[in-house]
This record gives C-alpha cells, sequence and structure tokens, in this order.
C-alpha cells in the first residue's frame, strides 16, 4: 500500500534529503531481538545499500528491561553517499513479550517505534523537511546457552510506515519491512551483535548491515 499526498512535495523532499532510509534511526537496522533483563547501551555503525542513502552512520542506544516490558532510546548521525553532510536522528521503541521467559528459550515480543530525522539539519520539527519512521512489528527470539556464551539468533518482519513532510505538504508510504541478527552475550554482562534490516520498497529495496557491541547491566529484580 503506497497513498501519496502532494507528489511535487515528496520530489523536493527527497532531491534535498536523500533517498528514504529503512531504519528505526537514519542509517542503522530496525532491532528487534526481545526483552533485555536490567539496563543495556549499545553501540552500533551501520552500513545502507545505495537505495538506503548509502554512506555509513554511528550510533548509540540505551535499553530498558522491565520484566515483560522494554523500551529504548536512540541517536545516530547519518553520513550518506555523496555530497550530503552528517544528519542527526532520534527513535525510541516500546516492546511486550507476549511468549517466552527467563527459562524459556524461545521468545515472542511485539514492538512499536517511531523515528525523527530533519536531513536539512537539526531534529527539531519545523518548516522545510521532516522524516518520521514508524515500525511496527514482531519478533521472534532463540536463546541457544553455553557454558561462557549465550547465542541469539532473532528474526521480525514488521509494517514499516515512512512519512515525509515539506512546509505543510507530505507523502506517506507504507511498505512490507524484515530485520534479522545474531547477538553474542557472555556472563560478564558484554556482548557483540549484527543485523541486516531490508524494506520491499518501490522501486527500490533500501538495505542497512549493522554491526556493534553492548554491555547490560543486570538489576535486581528486573
Amino acid at each position: 500500500m503506497r497513498p501519496s499526498l502532494h507528489p511535487p512535495a515528496l520530489f523536493l523532499a527527497l532531491l534535498l534529503g536523500g533517498a528514504p532510509v529503512a531504519a528505526q534511526v537514519r542509517g542503522l537496522p530496525v532491532y528487534n531481538s526481545g526483552i533485555p533483563r536490567g539496563i543495556g547501551l549499545y553501540g552500533d555503525v551501520g552500513f545502507p545499500n545505495d537505495a538506503a542513502g548509502g554512506g555509513h552512520a554511528f550510533g548509540a542506544t540505551g535499553r530498558l528491561g522491565l520484566g515483560p516490558l522494554a523500551f529504548t532510546a536512540s541517536l545516530a548521525l547519518f553520513n550518506p553517499k555523496g555530497p550530503s553532510g552528517t544528519d542527526a536522528s532520534v527513535g525510541a521503541t516500546a516492546n511486550y513479550r507476549i511468549f517466552g521467559g527467563p527459562l524459556v528459550p524461545l521468545s515472542v515480543t511485539v514492538q512499536g517505534g517511531v523515528g525523527y530525522a530533519k536531513p536539512d539539519g537539526g531534529v527539531l520539527p519545523g518548516d522545510k523537511i521532516n522524516d518520521w519512521h514508524f515500525p511496527i512489528g514482531v519478533g521472534f527470539a532463540l536463546t541457544i546457552p553455553n557454558p561462557a556464551l549465550a547465542i541469539k539468533p532473532w528474526l521480525a518482519p514488521r509494517v514499516d510506515i515512512h512519512r515525509t513532510s515539506l512546509n505543510g505538504d507530505s507523502n506517506t508510504d507504507t511498505n512490507f519491512g524484515l530485520s534479522g541478527g545474531i547477538e553474542f552475550n557472555l556472563l560478564s554482562g558484554l556482548g557483540l551483535h549484527a543485523a541486516y534490516d531490508y524494506v520491499n520498497g518501490d522501486p527500490s529495496n533500501p538495505g542497512i548491515f549493522g554491526i556493534g557491541a553492548h554491555y547490560t547491566f543486570r538489576v535486581p529484580g528486573l
């Protein structure tokens, strides 16, 4: 489904701001790997394909797990391919575990999120280009325990909504999105992760490969 409002405004927005980016925050995959236990700090590097703007991105994310609920907040700096400068974007998600637990290796999590960027500079809403992203989906994660290392592959299909507005004119794209990846978690709380994000767009298919490291602080009672 691809409703279109005011095509001239969208053309100008894309001309000024580059191609639509599939990520929750620009240049990084949408992560939906389950509910963390405690507080997690994540650092990521993203490598979008040409359909997603090319270039590279750096991001930082904080995650908080509260039983079956989790919340994240992210900040990313995206440097697309070409003469464009670095764009900042912010994002957040809310997650709810509908199946699984500490003693059940398979978990199913629903997720809703929002991301915001201003490709023309700054991060506050206002005039010129405003770029919004709303991923809504479900994630399936499997924890494979080992004596010193837990391996967690995950897969997360979603509805991917991308909205671009310019001085009151707007265009909204709704597509199918899919992200998946793997985490390696040590007992100390340190871990590594990698993911790939794909959006079935028209006419292009944005994709982003991301890799990073994280540390989880276990909080008693969470």
